[in-house]
């Protein structure tokens, strides 16, 4: 059966990499629902998050592959409840077309949403959650006059010990150990 997963890639920071990574992808029709790129904790390290509905075998299959790029140090794999996830949402009002701003408080107060900045004839509203979270306000503001809306990609961080910082000690170790041989 299909689900949800993670993937985290992390690489180094080379033109050209996101390309080879999304075409193993696309060359074996997995749709990516999320892509989210950023540096990591680590100096010149980057880190991709990916997210599909995939089967697990198939998904387990591309990882290995995503793992043969040169560039990719490591990859892995995470399942909804191995991870803390969110994404962020603005939505964008007409002031002019508010006719009850009490209605539209009480809205964002429910979706634990906040007016991010009033710019001129525009309110831009801002929430953070999961993606059935921003989901369920941009239906809210429908009513409102919603005259633009954009959704992030996820970031997640997996709820154990840091699975890449355990392989760069292992690295680490590993290289000591070719040192002392040598």
């Amino acid at each position: 059966m299909k689900q949800i997963f993670t993937i985290v890639i992390f690489t180094e920071n080379k033109i050209g990499l996101l390309n080879r990574v999304t075409s193993l992808f696309t060359q074996r029709h997995i749709n990516i629902e999320s892509l989210t790129t950023s540096e990591s904790e680590y100096t010149g390290i980057h880190r991709f998050t990916v997210v599909i509905h995939e089967l697990e075998d198939k998904t387990f299959k591309i990882v290995k592959q995503i793992e043969k790029q040169v560039e990719v140090i490591k990859a892995f794999c995470f399942k909804d409840d191995e991870t803390c996830y969110s994404e962020i949402a603005l939505y964008k009002l007409r002031l002019d077309e508010l006719s009850d701003m009490k209605e539209l408080n009480q809205v964002l107060e429910a979706n634990e949403a906040i007016i991010k900045e009033e710019l001129g004839e525009f309110l831009i509203i801002e929430k953070t959650g999961h993606k059935e979270a921003t989901h369920q306000l941009f239906e809210d503001l429908k009513p409102f006059g919603l005259h633009g809306f954009v959704r992030s990609g996820r970031v997640s961080l997996s709820k154990t010990y840091s699975t890449f910082s355990q392989h760069l000690q292992d690295l680490e170790t590993h290289s000591k150990e070719i040192i002392t041989v040598n």
